[in-house]
Protein backbone atom coordinates (compact mmCIF):
# COMPACT_ATOMS: atom_id res chain seq x y z
CA UNK A 1 0.00 0.00 0.00
CA UNK A 2 1.49 3.14 -1.18
CA UNK A 3 2.08 5.82 1.63
CA UNK A 4 4.31 8.72 2.55
CA UNK A 5 7.53 8.65 4.15
CA UNK A 6 8.68 12.09 6.26
CA UNK A 7 12.13 12.58 5.23
CA UNK A 8 12.68 16.04 7.76
CA UNK A 9 10.86 18.98 9.15
CA UNK A 10 11.68 22.50 8.59
CA UNK A 11 12.86 24.06 11.68
CA UNK A 12 13.33 27.62 10.59
CA UNK A 13 14.62 30.10 8.18
CA UNK A 14 18.31 30.83 7.83
CA UNK A 15 19.83 33.77 6.12
CA UNK A 16 17.74 36.48 4.38
CA UNK A 17 17.31 35.15 0.12
CA UNK A 18 14.76 32.13 1.31
CA UNK A 19 17.06 29.37 2.55
CA UNK A 20 15.14 27.29 5.53
CA UNK A 21 16.97 24.72 8.12
CA UNK A 22 16.03 20.83 8.13
CA UNK A 23 15.98 18.32 10.96
CA UNK A 24 16.31 15.72 8.48
CA UNK A 25 15.56 11.66 8.91
CA UNK A 26 17.61 10.45 5.69
CA UNK A 27 20.96 8.25 6.57
CA UNK A 28 22.64 11.88 5.41
CA UNK A 29 21.38 14.74 5.21
CA UNK A 30 22.10 14.87 1.63
CA UNK A 31 19.77 12.23 0.99
CA UNK A 32 17.04 14.98 1.62
CA UNK A 33 17.18 15.13 -2.25
CA UNK A 34 17.97 12.29 -3.75
CA UNK A 35 14.51 11.07 -4.45
CA UNK A 36 12.88 14.12 -6.43
CA UNK A 37 10.65 16.82 -5.22
CA UNK A 38 9.31 16.58 -1.73
CA UNK A 39 5.89 17.52 -0.32
CA UNK A 40 4.00 18.82 2.62
CA UNK A 41 1.05 17.35 4.34
CA UNK A 42 -0.94 20.02 2.47
CA UNK A 43 0.05 18.96 -0.75
CA UNK A 44 2.89 21.50 -1.58
CA UNK A 45 5.65 20.58 -3.74
CA UNK A 46 9.38 21.48 -3.55
CA UNK A 47 11.86 21.26 -5.03
CA UNK A 48 15.76 21.00 -4.07
CA UNK A 49 17.49 24.04 -5.33
CA UNK A 50 20.65 23.78 -3.18
CA UNK A 51 20.97 22.14 -0.26
CA UNK A 52 24.04 21.63 2.47
CA UNK A 53 24.92 19.74 5.23
CA UNK A 54 24.91 21.76 8.87
CA UNK A 55 25.31 18.49 10.66
CA UNK A 56 24.52 14.77 11.05
CA UNK A 57 20.98 14.92 10.91
CA UNK A 58 20.43 19.19 9.33
CA UNK A 59 20.92 21.01 6.28
CA UNK A 60 20.61 24.32 5.05
CA UNK A 61 18.19 23.81 2.09
CA UNK A 62 17.25 26.29 -0.39
CA UNK A 63 14.23 24.93 -2.37
CA UNK A 64 12.88 26.22 -6.37
CA UNK A 65 10.28 29.57 -5.69
CA UNK A 66 11.96 30.56 -2.29
CA UNK A 67 13.34 33.66 -2.54
CA UNK A 68 13.23 35.62 0.48
CA UNK A 69 13.18 34.94 4.29
CA UNK A 70 9.22 35.82 5.18
CA UNK A 71 8.50 32.78 2.71
CA UNK A 72 10.89 30.76 4.52
CA UNK A 73 9.41 31.34 7.57
CA UNK A 74 6.41 30.77 6.43
CA UNK A 75 7.32 27.25 6.08
CA UNK A 76 8.12 26.56 9.20
CA UNK A 77 7.19 23.28 10.68
CA UNK A 78 6.32 21.63 7.88
CA UNK A 79 6.65 18.26 7.59
CA UNK A 80 8.43 17.43 3.96
CA UNK A 81 7.22 13.94 2.42
CA UNK A 82 8.44 12.16 -0.36
CA UNK A 83 5.87 9.25 -1.54
CA UNK A 84 7.12 5.48 -0.33
CA UNK A 85 7.71 4.08 -4.09
CA UNK A 86 10.49 7.04 -4.73
CA UNK A 87 12.71 5.39 -1.83
CA UNK A 88 14.64 2.61 -2.69
CA UNK A 89 13.47 -1.29 -1.70
CA UNK A 90 15.05 -2.43 1.26
CA UNK A 91 17.03 -5.08 2.06
CA UNK A 92 16.01 -8.40 3.42
CA UNK A 93 16.82 -7.02 7.70
CA UNK A 94 15.80 -3.67 6.56
CA UNK A 95 12.04 -1.64 6.40
CA UNK A 96 11.04 2.23 6.51
CA UNK A 97 8.72 3.16 9.66
CA UNK A 98 5.92 3.90 7.24
CA UNK A 99 6.03 0.16 6.06
CA UNK A 100 4.98 -0.55 9.59
CA UNK A 101 2.14 1.82 9.87
CA UNK A 102 -1.11 -0.94 9.90
CA UNK A 103 0.79 -4.09 10.79
CA UNK A 104 -1.00 -5.90 13.56
CA UNK A 105 0.65 -6.21 16.65
CA UNK A 106 0.38 -9.41 18.35
CA UNK A 107 1.88 -11.17 21.47
CA UNK A 108 3.97 -14.75 21.73
CA UNK A 109 0.33 -16.63 21.57
CA UNK A 110 -1.06 -15.08 18.58
CA UNK A 111 -3.13 -12.48 20.55
CA UNK A 112 -4.11 -8.91 18.59
CA UNK A 113 -2.55 -6.15 21.08
CA UNK A 114 -3.86 -3.46 18.67
CA UNK A 115 -2.39 -2.12 15.03
CA UNK A 116 1.07 0.21 14.91
CA UNK A 117 -0.33 3.77 14.39
CA UNK A 118 3.34 5.31 14.45
CA UNK A 119 6.66 5.07 15.32
CA UNK A 120 7.46 7.62 17.76
CA UNK A 121 10.74 9.56 18.34
CA UNK A 122 10.91 12.08 21.53
CA UNK A 123 14.73 12.40 21.77
CA UNK A 124 15.49 9.06 23.51
CA UNK A 125 14.87 6.35 20.88
CA UNK A 126 11.89 5.10 19.10
CA UNK A 127 8.97 4.30 20.24
CA UNK A 128 6.06 2.34 18.64
CA UNK A 129 2.74 3.33 19.42
CA UNK A 130 -0.07 0.68 19.45
CA UNK A 131 -3.26 1.59 19.32
CA UNK A 132 -5.69 -0.75 20.43
CA UNK A 133 -9.62 -1.78 20.47
CA UNK A 134 -10.16 0.25 23.98
CA UNK A 135 -9.49 3.49 21.75
CA UNK A 136 -6.39 3.68 23.88
CA UNK A 137 -2.84 3.37 22.54
CA UNK A 138 -0.04 1.54 24.24
CA UNK A 139 3.82 3.07 23.55
CA UNK A 140 6.92 0.87 24.22
CA UNK A 141 10.42 0.99 23.62
CA UNK A 142 10.92 -0.37 19.58
CA UNK A 143 13.97 -2.28 20.10
CA UNK A 144 14.75 -6.20 19.75
CA UNK A 145 13.51 -6.75 22.49
CA UNK A 146 10.12 -5.55 22.44
CA UNK A 147 9.83 -6.06 18.65
CA UNK A 148 11.71 -9.08 18.24
CA UNK A 149 10.20 -10.13 14.63
CA UNK A 150 8.73 -8.45 11.70
CA UNK A 151 6.60 -9.72 9.04
CA UNK A 152 5.66 -7.06 6.63
CA UNK A 153 4.20 -9.57 3.78
CA UNK A 154 2.12 -11.20 6.87
CA UNK A 155 0.85 -8.04 8.01
CA UNK A 156 2.18 -8.65 11.67
CA UNK A 157 4.94 -8.46 14.08
CA UNK A 158 5.44 -9.53 17.75
CA UNK A 159 5.71 -7.52 20.38
CA UNK A 160 6.66 -8.51 23.90
CA UNK A 161 5.48 -6.23 26.79
CA UNK A 162 7.59 -5.50 29.37
CA UNK A 163 7.26 -6.98 32.77
CA UNK A 164 6.08 -3.38 33.91
CA UNK A 165 2.88 -3.53 30.90
CA UNK A 166 1.77 -6.97 32.08
CA UNK A 167 1.42 -5.84 35.74
CA UNK A 168 -0.44 -2.38 35.37
CA UNK A 169 -2.98 -4.67 33.19
CA UNK A 170 -3.53 -6.78 36.28
CA UNK A 171 -3.99 -3.52 38.84
CA UNK A 172 -0.65 -3.80 40.37
CA UNK A 173 0.56 -0.57 38.99
CA UNK A 174 -1.18 2.85 39.54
Amino acid sequence: MPRDVLLGVVIGATGLKGAVKVKTFTETPQKLAAYGPLHTKAGRALSVANLRATGADEAAVLFEGLSDRTAAEALKGAELFVARAALPETGKEEFYHADLIGLRAEDAEGRVLGHVSAIRNYGAGDVIEIARGQGDTLLLPFTREIVPEIHIADGYLLVVEPAEVEASKQGFLE
